[in-house]
């Protein structure tokens, strides 16, 4: 390439100032000072179910957690008050190494947590194992936790709940391997208020072939919310929409149809089983702020969102779920 003799000259001098910029390296050791430890507190109640809770703390950010470190990640030792305005309840402490294979299910239903983890780990949570307060419909809950000499206090209403007016599945494509994978559809008619807030989770509940690992098994054992599983009316205000949601799966799952082709698709042959919450505002808000965080987790590129939570003197949320239940056959 012919260059008149300033250009060349110009052009060697922007080459130089490059080459230098990018030839200039220098190590920089990144220090995060450590935080106060916070309590955090996952909590949930819904219609026609008992309270639960977990208490942890929140760790250094270069902290490594090992198997043994995560068995005391659950905090045993906190008393744990629900309180619908006229009863307070006190939970039952329960601790998975204690539990029965049978009450080891429960619980897997309840936290979301595989039940293989829960037989491995001795994890400690707060129920109401006799079921003496469970969740009502356009009810408010408040939360009180005494741990050590710290107490967090919150509040949660389950709305009124709304069903899904129908329930299908569809493929998602017409030919070679997507021919009998697909997707659960929904339809939903919103109330005309503004601010109403939704969730969706879904389980498989029909059993894995013989053929397959697992066999017999039934493959999902608890409702699985996917990223992105939570919505508002903020462009369907009293609208009539539809709506379609892929196949969440457990984290670390080993499945082979967590890990091959079938990821994320719900096939031919599945009983979807699914549930429907309408949720308040501040859940709504630690959802979507909790899923976009998990969403970007290990990017170094993002800009890492702050979780929303409801809880006073501590983070994390206790949140009311208004819950409908449908199921769908998957069929051609």
């Amino acid at each position: 390439m012919f260059l008149p003799d300033n250009k060349l000259v110009i052009f060697t001098l922007f080459s130089l100032i490059i080459m230098g910029i990018c030839s200039c390296e220098k190590e920089i050791d990144l220090v995060v000072p450590p935080a106060d430890n916070k309590y955090v507190i996952e909590g949930n109640i819904e219609i026609g179910q008992p309270a639960f809770v977990l208490v942890s703390q929140t760790r250094n950010y270069n902290e490594s957690v090992n198997a043994e470190q995560f068995n005391d990640f659950y905090l045993e030792g906190a008393v744990v008050e629900v309180s619908n305005g006229t009863t307070i309840e006190i939970l039952d402490e329960i601790c998975t190494g204690d539990l029965s294979i049978d009450l080891l299910f429960v619980v897997s239903e309840i936290t979301g947590l595989s039940p293989i983890l829960l037989s491995s780990a001795d994890l400690c949570a707060y129920i109401d194992l006799d079921g003496s307060m469970l969740g009502q419909e356009n009810n408010t809950y408040d939360l009180k936790v005494s741990i050590d000499d710290t107490i967090l206090t919150s509040t949660t209403t389950i709305p009124n709940s709304v069903e899904l007016d129908s329930l299908w599945f569809s493929v998602a494509g017409d030919n070679g391997s997507l021919d009998s994978l697909g997707y659960a559809y929904a339809k939903l008619t919103d109330p005309d208020t503004a601010g109403n807030a939704y969730r969706w989770f879904a389980k498989r509940i029909n059993v894995y072939p013989e053929w397959a690992d697992y066999a017999g098994q039934q493959k999902d054992f608890q409702y699985i919310a996917p990223l992105g599983s939570s919505y508002d009316d903020s462009f369907f205000n009293g609208l009539t929409f539809e709506f379609a949601y892929y196949r969440g799966s457990i984290l670390g799952s080993p499945k082979a149809d967590d890990q091959n082709i079938e990821r994320g698709f719900f096939k031919y042959g599945d009983t979807i089983a699914v549930k429907g919450a309408t949720i308040d505002r501040e859940t709504y808000d630690y959802v979507v702020t909790f899923e976009a965080e998990a969403g970007s987790a290990g990017n170094p590129f993002t800009v890492p969102t702050p979780i929303s939570s409801n809880i006073n003197g501590g983070l994390g949320i206790w949140a009311g779920y208004a819950t409908v239940l449908d199921t769908i056959i998957a069929a051609p």
